[in-house]
């Protein structure tokens, strides 16, 4: 390593680092966000406003990991299993749904204080993280279809069809870019993907910029309890969790870092009191991701202070709405082929994790697998007529296709296979 954990390098270097930093952070940011703010709001000033928090809470919690946290080199994003509670609990209302991602964030953060987390961690077998990585993916298979073929009127087909080659395209280079290249894959998807696409469909309208504090409400009107939006939400908190755990273990134990379990105290209580932050703005709420070992890897920097930059270049992205109205212009095809790409690798994560556990070596093994994941399709891709009868409370949970496979893999592994999967 050019540069170990705790070394701090001059200037330039520090910035050339950071640099690298910020544009590996910038995708997930851009991507997630986008997906949620057009989800909720239709109004480009309402959109533009919740980028303009989005960037603002994931630049100062990168840096406030960094010097009070975790103390990793680790990105942090926005969490793909709360955009699955969001997308299913849309029904309880923008309120409702943030208001349970603040208890949520409480939750987690009080698991950590007070070394709760450390006992949970037992309860995550290999089997349940890799169902849980995997249902993730298959859950948002509906948001993409529906990026895909909303972007050009009249022309779903071919939608279709660019967003399958612009995916298979990113596996091409994920594969076989070198270094520090193949960190940057989705932001080339970003530029590239809509180049093409523009040259092929046309350029879009460009959205004229909203007056000065359109659409910006800080915080959220109120705080709602929804019961199923709140019971929905702390199963997909269950998945952050597992995520958060795993990324800081994996950076940790790759840096050969000292005092892990005060690490992941800090690191998840950190990230939990930012979820609760979230909450009440009303964004999508953070997680570390694993990918950054890549990108340590790559550089031979292991620095955390490499990470300051970028969190602040994130943060400042946020005072420039019109560098955010540039990002409302991205189509939707190309949002929907990059989230293909990405639930392409969070599906990668979980088969790894399955494989080199063992994970399914008979039908038991196989059914713990098997059925939690066709539960969860079935539910996903199921109409809005067939939810119809169960009461309105309990829709968020019982039409939330990630909760009822994480239940029923929670079920077969501790309950009904038990004894046979035992040791």
């Amino acid at each position: 390593m050019k540069y170990r954990l705790d070394e701090k390098p001059a200037l330039v270097p520090l910035l050339l680092y950071g640099l690298q930093w910020w544009v590996v952070s910038l995708p997930s940011v851009i991507i997630m966000g986008m997906v949620v703010a057009r989800l909720h709001f239709t109004g480009i000033g309402e959109q533009v406003a919740y980028m303009q928090k989005l960037f603002w809470l994931m630049g100062i919690i990168t840096v406030v990991q960094v010097y009070r946290g975790h103390r990793l080199p680790l990105v942090v994003g926005p969490a793909s299993t709360l955009l699955v509670g969001l997308v299913a609990s849309a029904s309880a209302g923008v309120n409702a749904m943030y208001s349970a991602i603040l208890v949520g964030g409480a939750l987690l953060a009080l698991a950590a204080v007070t070394g709760l987390l450390s006992r949970l961690r037992v309860f995550f077998t290999p089997r349940i993280v890799a169902v849980i990585l995997v249902l993730i993916a298959f859950t948002l298979s509906p948001t993409i279809l529906r990026l895909v073929a909303g972007g050009s009127e009249g022309h779903v087909s071919a939608n279709l069809c660019f967003a399958l080659v612009m995916a298979f395209a990113l596996v091409i280079c994920n594969a076989r870019l070198p270094g520090v290249w193949k960190s940057l894959t989705v932001l080339f998807g970003i530029g590239l993907g809509s180049l093409c696409h523009f040259l092929a469909f046309g350029l879009p309208a460009v959205p004229a910029m909203p007056e000065n504090g359109e659409g910006m409400r800080f915080f959220l009107s109120s705080f709602e309890l929804h019961p199923g939006a709140l019971l929905s939400f702390l199963f997909c908190f269950l998945a952050l969790t597992i995520n958060e755990l795993g990324s800081i273990e994996s950076v940790g134990h790759m840096l050969r870092a000292d005092d892990m379990d005060a690490r992941i105290k800090r690191g998840a209580g950190l990230q939990g009191a930012a979820n609760m932050a979230a909450g009440a703005l009303g964004v999508i709420g953070p997680v570390d991701f694993s990918f950054s070992a890549g990108l340590i890897t790559a550089t031979g920097c292991a620095s955390r202070f490499t990470l300051v930059p970028a969190g602040i270049a994130l943060a400042l992205c946020g005072f420039f709405p019109h560098l955010v109205l540039l990002f409302s212009c991205i189509p939707g095809v190309v949002m929907g082929a990059l989230m293909l790409y990405l639930m392409t690798t969070q599906l990668a994560g979980g088969l790894t994790v399955l494989t080199q556990s063992g994970g399914v070596t008979d039908f038991a093994g196989g059914a713990i697998m098997g059925l939690p994941l066709m539960i969860g399709l079935l539910i996903s891709f199921a109409p809005p007529a067939a939810l119809g009868g169960f009461p309105e409370f309990l829709r968020p949970v019982v039409g939330n296709g990630f909760v009822m496979g994480t239940v029923a893999v929670i079920l077969l592994e501790h309950v009904v296979f038990r004894k046979k999967t035992a040791g």
